[in-house]
């Protein structure tokens, strides 16, 4: 697997026999990584969203119209197809701006066009524990919290856990595992319910949407981040 993006924002890659799907697709800026790492657009296969905001879907509606087919779990189809959410999350984002992390963020976003939702044209959903027929097989575990939608993926002996945890704060620049900072998430006290449904998943790696990789297993990870809590 493929690990793409910047030190701020992730997405991966994963190939079989030539061809590609990807696991959540950052932002616009990110387009050109695709032919540096050896992926032509007609050959992705599919994109599949562990949640559609805006720093994980940039890339997916190009590539849909090259010939991709997007994924996302059901719950979260209109906020995929409209880039509009249906309700609030549930702090407000103004007083994490005192910190300088939420700034670079900000910044990093603009420059490379993600503070624009993309909308994307047309989805197909999945449920709960399906294995996607797409390259690399992906299983899809729906964990509810950061978004209604939001699923986590086990694919090529590892786990994709999106926006579910963090090992870095995006907006307050802590390290080290968490949860994702309480005004992006739909709610904190579901993604606490999420977590039951991954713990004793038997995955060593973990990858996230923010942060760098944990390999030292899901419980332990649980663990680590129902300790340090959210901001």
């Amino acid at each position: 697997m493929k690990r793409l993006g910047s030190p701020l924002v992730n997405f991966y890659a994963v190939e079989e026999g030539g061809r590609w799907t990807l696991l959540d697709a950052g932002v616009p800026g990110f387009w050109p990584q695709l032919a540096e790492n050896g992926i032509r657009p007609e050959a992705v296969e599919s994109v599949v969203l562990t949640h559609p905001h805006s720093d994980h879907v940039g890339l997916a509606e190009r590539l849909r119209q090259a010939g991709a087919r997007v994924y996302v779990h059901e719950a979260d189809r209109g906020l995929a197809t409209t880039a509009k959410p249906s309700g609030k999350n549930e702090r407000s984002s103004l007083p994490y701006l005192r910190h300088a992390a939420a700034w670079k963020l900000t910044a990093h976003l603009a420059r490379n066009g993600g503070l624009k939702p993309q909308p994307i044209g047309e989805v197909t959903t999945f449920s709960d524990g399906e294995q996607l027929d797409v390259p690399g097989r992906p299983r899809v575990i729906h964990t509810p919290g950061h978004t209604d939608g939001h699923s986590v993926v086990v694919v090529d002996g590892a786990l994709l856990v999106g926006d579910l945890l963090c090992t870095l704060d995006p907006l307050t620049g802590a390290r080290g595992p968490r949860l994702m900072p309480r005004s992006l998430n739909r709610s904190t006290a579901q993604i606490g319910e999420s977590l039951a449904k991954i713990e004793a998943l038997d995955v060593e790696t973990v990858y996230f949407g923010h942060g760098e990789p944990w390999t030292r297993g899901v419980r332990d990870l649980v663990g680590a981040a129902r300790v340090a809590g959210a901001a």
